[in-house]
């Protein structure tokens, strides 16, 4: 027996789920009806009165559509459909008043908005409002709010849609948002001008339908119509949240999610968000070789005939960046192993073990936090490491899930049963069958890693691996790694080829420490330590494959082109390769993925997930130190950050709100 209802919307017949409101039915059907206070995925407000429809046999005024269930619908007086009509008289002069009220205190500075072109208020206006306003009096105003260095205010052109207190309250978890005030005096505020503690909070630029809350740094810069979009994926964190690139010319100007029920809905972290005035600094722009203790610039051919020199005869060790493409690293892999060497893309000294996907991976998707019971952390601290992904946790605890964490109590956004820190607590540690076990790379990144796997594995039939690096997961699956990890492949090896690995530490030269040759696209921790460098491109400006902490493969595509005499780092190894005198068999991009996914089939299903199976390793007795974290400074994690002023001025922001507060005397 089916338990959808009929309904009639603007003459259409169709069979919807009786718990649907009325706005969600209307999408159904392919009617659109105006908003600015709802949202698919945040609670129904009503406020803002603009989703009006007219209910036949109901009422006698307008009903806002958001508020309404269709199970509360009256049928017609024999039984017939219950008949909603979204564009009668009755609704299009509901519209028109609504649309009034909210533009009686409205400045008008549409010319100097940042949200012009792309606003919500100036569309419906356009579209449902009247031509004229009979409003002569003063218009309202209000003070602007400090809310950090990342969300501009201008609090005058506030609507009250409520969007951004349900989201920093029900998916951020912070509650330094609210509404306080009646009537005129009713406004947005922070809760004693705080700023936001949140690495959410970006999110509030996207849901604003006006242009009270724009980007901080984006201000001025660029309009809509005046940038190229390019889909792309996230690299700041593992999670591979979709992204928008826009860039205006050779600059990217703003960075904005794109839709994924699968992996990130359509939030974005702040990271990802903002890190786009690091792609402009402390670039690396022309090769550099190394003479008398200082580099010198020098020609691509000259730095490639020197590193292959270098290279030739030697023990070399490839490193694997955390921003690098999967294509990359198989390259990377085929160059170095062809030498004799060996490349390694646990730089963090992770105890992922070789050829077990359901272990290095797990084998649940990012999806499947929604419905879950029992949710338990094991080293990680979800908010810092995947703010996105501890939304969804965030998410499941709402709905009744139970969260456990094993490591260092943190601040997650929900209440959690803390289990303990050690590796003690989680030995003793049982769960229900169908509990999903998150490890974080914290809990595997010292000697007894591959047994806390494990014990992570026994817990539970379900896991998901929650890697910090946005490349790791694709360089595990095309063979990246050694067999005795990062410390073993560093014994006696005389030139490491360096890929972007900058938060490897490698030993100085006047302390006898190897050759080393760096790719990469910013001046960072490892140009610093290069003998050669090659300028390579960064992740907007090449098309590369990622694949993340679920497993996912997803393809980021170029945005701009990388600036000065830096090159893909595809095309760098393949020149590289041809000095060498083994030259790769492939001379573009297109081929050189073909090759490599003739080795890893798996990688050409993109945005689906494959099928890891489930093989626990053997276990072991576990070591007695606590667990730690795999992250110091969320806003410092590579060198794009590091480059980054915004990122610089969140991190300032973030110590100083960690600080022990100082009495005034």
């Amino acid at each position: 027996m089916s338990t959808l209802r009929k309904i009639i919307i603007d003459g259409i017949e169709v069979e919807v789920d009786p718990s649907l409101t009325l706005i969600q039915a209307c999408e159904q059907a392919g009617i659109e009806v105006p908003r600015f206070c709802y949202h698919e995925r945040l609670s129904i407000a009503g406020n803002c009165r603009m989703c009006l429809v007219e209910v036949v046999g109901g009422p006698p005024k307008p009903t806002a559509s958001c508020a309404m269930q269709i199970k509360d619908l009256r049928p017609g007086p024999n039984g017939e459909p219950s008949v909603i009509k979204t564009n009668s008289p009755m609704v299009k002069k509901a519209r028109e008043g609504v649309m009034e009220f909210l533009l009686i205190n409205h400045p008008l500075d549409c010319p100097i908005c940042d949200q012009g072109g792309e606003c919500d208020l100036q569309d419906q206006a356009m579209a449902y409002g009247g031509s004229v306003s009979r409003y002569r009096e003063v218009k309202r105003t209000s003070d602007n709010l400090e809310l950090g260095p990342l969300v501009k205010t201008e609090m005058t052109r506030c609507i009250s849609c409520t969007r951004c207190v349900r989201f920093t309250t029900e998916v951020a978890g912070i509650t330094q948002m609210g509404q306080t005030g009646r009537g005129a005096d009713s406004e947005i505020t922070s809760y004693l001008n705080c700023t936001l503690d949140s690495n959410l909070q970006g999110n509030i630029i996207d849901l604003c339908p006006v242009g009270a809350l724009t980007s901080k740094p984006y201000a001025f810069t660029a309009r809509p119509w005046e940038l190229v979009k390019t889909e792309s994926i996230d690299v700041m964190d593992a999670l591979g949240s979709n992204i928008r690139i826009d860039a205006k010319g050779r600059e990217v100007k703003r960075i904005v999610p794109r839709n994924h029920d699968g992996v990130n809905e359509e939030w974005l972290s702040d990271k990802g968000r903002f890190i786009w005035d690091g792609l402009r600094r402390q670039r690396l722009d022309t090769p550099y070789i190394r003479e008398n203790g200082k580099l010198r610039k020098a020609s691509w051919g000259e730095a490639l005939a020197a590193a292959a020199a270098a290279m030739k005869g030697k023990k070399v060790l490839g490193l694997v960046g955390d921003l690098v493409s999967t294509e990359a690293a198989f390259s990377l892999k085929t160059l170095i192993e062809g030498q004799g060497g060996s490349v390694e893309c646990r730089t963090d000294g992770a105890r992922l073990p070789i050829g077990n996907r359901s272990a290095y991976v797990g084998n649940v998707a990012i999806a499947d936090l929604d419905d879950a019971k029992e949710i338990i952390l094991i080293g990680t601290d979800p908010r810092t490491e995947a703010p996105v992904l501890n939304a969804r946790i965030r998410k499941a605890w709402a709905k009744g899930a139970v969260v456990k964490l094993i490591g260092p109590a943190v601040d997650l956004t929900y209440d959690y049963e803390h289990v303990g820190t050690d590796r003690a607590a989680l030995a003793s540690l049982k769960a229900g069958k169908d509990a999903i076990v998150i490890v974080g790379q914290g809990a595997i990144s010292e000697a007894d890693g591959d047994a806390v796997i494990a014990n992570a594995m026994a817990l539970s039939g379900r896991m998901l691996m929650l890697h910090t690096a946005a490349s790791r997961v694709g360089a595990m699956d095309v063979g990246a790694v050694t067999n005795g990890g990062l410390l073993v492949a560093l014994e006696g090896v005389q030139v490491i080829y360096n890929m972007g690995a900058d938060e490897v530490e490698i030993t100085p030269a006047s302390e006898g420490g190897p050759f080393v040759i760096y790719q990469g696209s910013h001046g960072d921790r490892g140009a610093a330590r290069a003998d050669i460098i090659l300028p390579g491109a960064a992740y907007t400006e090449e098309h590369g494959l990622f694949v993340n902490t679920e497993g996912r493969p997803q393809l980021a595509f170029r945005a701009t082109f990388a600036p000065g005499e830096a090159k893909e780092n595809w095309a760098i190894l393949r020149a590289l390769s041809a000095e060498l005198g083994a030259v790769q068999p492939w001379d573009s991009l297109g081929g050189l993925r073909q090759a490599m996914l003739a080795a890893v089939p798996h990688l050409g299903d993109i945005d689906h997930l494959a099928d890891n199976g489930w093989t626990v390793p053997e276990r072991r007795d576990m070591g007695k130190a606590s667990f730690r974290l795999a992250l110091k400074d969320y806003y410092f994690t590579n060198p794009i950050a590091r480059a980054s002023v915004v990122m610089a001025e969140c991190s300032a922001q973030a110590k100083g709100r960690k600080a022990p507060a100082v009495a005034a005397e």
